[in-house]
């Protein structure tokens, strides 16, 4: 027993280290722009014209926050790199040292300066409020009483507290907003002007109404972690841009009278047209999403094989962890699991995690706690004369396990194996919320692409449908054939 489990640790061991060469290069770490190298950027790339991914042109991220901080990052002599993550994710990637600051149309608050450092502020913006054509929501006021919906984590939570009564739905993402206002789920969504003007050029049945500037104006200004050296030297090198009028010019590139919404077309319905040119970019995720698939499952297998042979065992230690182990990995939310291995790694090993490793160790710890559970009922399948049968032969016990235990209990369980792979699939949607460009993440960047909330959604869904009815059907090939000796 304890031969069989040293080599399946080995095993686990090479597939962490597999899983480690295969992620996506990550950003630097913050000891890196120390030594005056790279420095590293964290924004939400979903927020046109300010940062979103140009999914039509190669997936590159761009917008106005990323000029102004390319430019600065010349000016300090650093190379920039950009990791994206969710919105209400950033402060905590400050917080965990991911990254050395934060720029994504992010607006200074009393609130937020207790846990962070802000630049001078580099841009003022307004909100406005946008809702269905005839609503007759031209004002605050006109809210009162009404359910509204507000982006998770910004300023615009601020914005409802002039409402009279309202009912708040507070969602991470733009698109989602809009998505919710069209499927009548609120009455009206308050964000930053530009965004809303995107999303009116694009969608003829909605309107705009401003909210005056002077009561709910917002400065945007950049992160950074609490006591950085970095916030005199930016906010010296953002003065520049000001004076030489380098700001101003960058301005008026993403704010000037060219309209990419207004060059997409209009109408009501679906319009899968618009899709087209992003295609190529949406199905590059099928790869991320399968090799996350593959190297969480893999990973469960036999971190589940070991524990499944831990509850076997006679030694009480190893019996004991395993319990508890389980226990845990099933009594906590995968989600929150996640959360915790991205943002608590760093912040307490100083080690900066990729998103894509983080995700893979996550899911495949979850997905192991399960299986455990499933090996541990395939091996106890097994007839015991099987067992008695081979040790009267002789036969070492690891041999017995793995030439004729495990052949059996697999096949046993197969159908099992496969519906933890299927839900692998579905649930690799959630990486998404850590930045992975998996399929469900250049759904939304498409969505802040193309300013369509449902369309990208549709061609998503249905990829993740034909990846499971391909893995089924390869499944159901593969169990016909192993009963072929029953």
């Amino acid at each position: 027993m304890d031969s069989l489990i040293s080599r399946a640790l080995v095993a686990l061991a090479c597939l962490c280290v597999l899983a480690g060469c295969l992620v996506v290069p990550g950003a630097s770490t913050p000891s890196a722009a120390a030594a005056g190298k790279t420095i590293t950027m964290g924004t939400s790339p979903d927020y046109p014209p300010y940062e979103n991914i140009d999914a039509a042109a190669g997936g590159e991220i761009v917008g106005l926050d990323i000029d102004i901080a390319l430019a600065i990052a010349d000016k300090l002599g650093y190379e920039l790199k950009i990791a994206p993550s969710d919105f209400d994710g950033l402060i905590a990637a400050l917080q965990s040292e991911r990254v050395d600051f934060v720029m994504s149309g992010m607006s200074v608050t009393e609130e937020r300066k207790q846990s962070v450092d802000f630049s001078d502020i580099y841009y003022v913006a307004s909100n406005m409020i946008v809702s269905l054509k005839d609503s007759g929501y031209d004002s605050l006021d006109d809210l009162a009483g009404k359910k509204v919906g507000v982006q998770l984590g910004s300023t615009q939570e601020n914005v409802v507290s002039g409402i009279e009564k309202p009912d708040v739905l507070k969602l991470n993402k733009i698109p989602d907003l809009i998505q919710a206002l069209k499927a009548d789920r609120v009455d009206a969504v308050i964000v930053e002007d530009a965004v809303a003007a995107g999303y009116a050029g694009a969608n003829e049945d909605l309107k705009i109404a401003a909210i005056p500037a002077s009561d709910e104006g917002e400065g945007y200004a950049i992160a950074f972690p609490k006591g950085s050296e970095l916030t005199e030297p930016f906010n010296k090198a953002l003065q520049e841009l000001k004076d030489d009028g380098t700001l101003q010019q960058m301005i008026d590139k993403w704010f000037g009278t060219e309209s990419t919404a207004g060059t997409m077309g209009k109408g009501g319905g679906l319009h899968f047209e618009r899709l087209e040119k992003y295609f190529g970019y949406i199905l590059r995720g099928v790869y991320v999403t399968l090799l996350f698939t593959l190297v969480s499952a893999a990973f469960g297998f036999v971190w589940g094989a070991i524990l499944s042979l831990f509850k076997l065992s006679k030694v009480a230690v190893l019996r004991g962890f395993s319990t508890v182990y389980t226990s845990i990995f099933r009594g906590t939310p995968l989600l929150l699991q996640l959360a915790l291995i991205y943002y608590a790694v760093p912040q307490l090993t100083g080690y900066n995690i990729p998103p894509l490793l983080a995700a893979g160790l996550a899911f495949g710890l979850n997905s192991a706690a399960y299986l455990s559970e499933t090996i541990r009922g395939g091996i106890l399948a097994v007839d015991k004369g099987q067992r008695e049968a081979a040790l009267s032969l002789g036969i070492p016990y690891r041999t017995m396990m793995f030439s004729i235990i495990m052949p059996q209990a697999v096949k046993n369980i197969l159908p099992a194996l496969v519906n933890e792979c299927v839900a692998l699939v579905k649930e690799s949607s959630l990486v998404s919320v850590i930045g992975v460009a998996d399929l469900m993440r250049r759904a939304t960047v498409v969505q802040a692409n193309t300013f369509l909330a449902f369309e990208p959604l549709l061609v998503v869904g249905a990829i993740y449908y034909v990846l499971v009815l391909a893995l089924t059907s390869v499944a159901r090939l593969l169990e016909r054939r192993m009963r072929r000796s029953d």
